[in-house]
């Protein structure tokens, strides 16, 4: 699984880097066919946003988005709604898998 950092307009610290760096790995334990994970860091006057582009086998992506004040309960945020996304994908799967044909 591959992990890419991209920041527009300004630099982000390299800690926070490898802080979103490890939190985006935590996404493979929720769902095994992520193929890449796309982070983008974009900082405005007065926020921070970052958006999660997640790749998916057979599927399409995933994106996640959050904005705030501070940039790692940011990265936190946009972590959490991709994890929700990605259990959501696994558990629909998971369920279209399972259901026969309808006799009618």
């Amino acid at each position: 699984m591959q992990i890419n950092l991209t920041t527009r307009h300004g630099s982000i610290p390299e800690s926070m880097e490898e802080y979103a760096r490890t939190k985006a790995e935590r996404l493979n334990k929720y769902f095994d066919r992520i193929e890449s994970i796309n982070l983008i860091f974009d900082h405005t006057k007065s926020e921070h946003e970052v958006e999660a582009i997640i790749c998916v086998e057979h599927s399409e992506d995933i994106v996640a988005h959050a904005s705030g004040d501070d940039l790692r309960a940011t990265i936190d945020q946009c972590i959490d709604r991709a994890v929700r996304q990605v259990t959501d994908h696994k558990s629909k799967i998971r369920d279209d898998k399972h259901h026969g044909p309808t006799n009618g």
